[in-house]
């Protein structure tokens, strides 16, 4: 059985920042994530086992620590100022990338635009650019598209895991709506989302016949990629860690195609790889460094 690592996978480098920062030594036991640092659970069991604490937005009351940290998904100005205003000293771990998307999302709607994020409602990056705009909506396919209507002049975002190709569709749909006149789209997707999607590509034209594809169960970059093996008709599993793995995927397979989200640290993908290794029975010279 082959194994193909893809060519572009794991952390990414907003991510990896969001991380250094929180396990500084300087914030050991005195401070406290607000929210899911990253949606990877490997991640946040060794935030926890360095003192970091962590809470849901919604239990901000429950914060005892003096520092509080703004996760890379980011978050509201009016968050930021809520916890400052309760006394806590933040600290943002925004990705840069998701900062530009936040800016671009003000900017349309300064220019006279009514402001729509492609993306996941209930997602926290989503909601945190919804939260700083004054009027705006989120479309996840063309069955939401009805919540535009009476809105002419269209600005559009998308959140920063998205598939280009289905953001893509959803602004076609948007321009062919009859009552709109006028559509500016800035694309927001990050560059390691499009590099790991594009190493989908790459997997695929190498006739994988079977996914293994490693992140959080919460990561919306990690289904996005899993989703795109779905697609084109290749039998694809999303993993957390190498226990997951089944050997009864890998029955009647010739070539497997291993990937991660852009949460995933990398000896978590070194795991997940030496055990496919060890369920193939043949070994592989590959390094799973990409």
């Amino acid at each position: 059985m082959r194994i193909t690592l893809a060519q572009a996978m794991g952390t990414c480098f907003g991510v990896q920042d969001a991380i250094d920062l929180a396990l500084d030594p300087e914030f050991r036991n005195r401070l406290t994530v607000v929210g899911q640092l990253v949606h990877n659970p490997q991640t946040m069991e060794r935030l926890r086992l360095n003192g970091v604490r962590i809470v849901e937005r919604d239990q901000i009351d429950q914060i005892t620590t003096d520092a509080v940290m703004i996760t890379a998904h980011g978050a509201s100005d009016n968050t930021k100022e809520h916890l400052r205003a309760r006394g806590f000293t933040v600290y943002d771990a925004t990705c840069p990338l998701v900062i530009r998307l936040h800016k671009l999302a003000r900017f349309l709607e300064r220019q006279g635009y009514f402001p729509v994020i492609v993306g996941e409602a209930n997602h926290v990056e989503v909601r945190g650019v919804v939260g700083n705009l004054s009027n705006s909506a989120v479309v996840s396919d063309d069955d939401d598209l009805h919540v535009l209507k009476g809105h002419a002049r269209i600005g559009i975002v998308s959140q920063t895991t998205n598939r280009l190709e289905k953001v893509r569709h959803v602004v076609s749909s948007i321009r062919a709506l009859p009552w709109v006149t006028d559509v500016r789209f800035i694309d927001t997707i990050c560059q390691p989302v499009k590099e790991r999607q594009q190493a989908i590509y790459d997997l695929l034209a190498q006739d994988i016949d079977l996914g293994v594809v490693i992140g959080g169960a919460n990561s919306a970059n990690t289904r996005k990629l899993k989703e795109l093996m779905g697609d084109r008709g290749i039998a694809a599993f999303h993993i957390e860690s190498a226990s997951e793995l089944d050997p009864a995927w890998f029955v009647g397979k010739s070539h497997v195609g291993i990937t991660a989200g852009t949460s995933t640290p990398q000896d978590v993908i070194e795991e997940v790889y030496q055990r496919v290794r060890v369920i193939g029975g043949e070994p592989v010279v590959a390094s799973a460094t990409p």
